[in-house]
């Protein structure tokens, strides 16, 4: 592999670094509330199956006792 200068490494990262489309505080925002609305709505639905499935089961094994 071609081993390249401080330097130029340094010259290389800057360039590539400017070619980023860093997103706005509105996107970040954004993303930020819609990641924590689906964290929410998972949790729900999971607290909600798992209530299901003791409710479930609570039933069955009365049958047997």
């Amino acid at each position: 592999m071609a081993r390249t200068n401080p330097l130029q490494f340094i010259q290389q990262v800057r360039s590539e670094v400017a070619k980023v489309i860093w997103p706005t505080r509105r996107e970040v925002l954004l993303t930020t509330v819609m990641v924590f609305i689906m964290a929410a709505l998972t949790a729900l639905f999971f607290s909600l199956v798992d209530l299901a499935i003791k409710g479930g089961l609570k039933g069955i094994l009365s049958l047997f006792a």
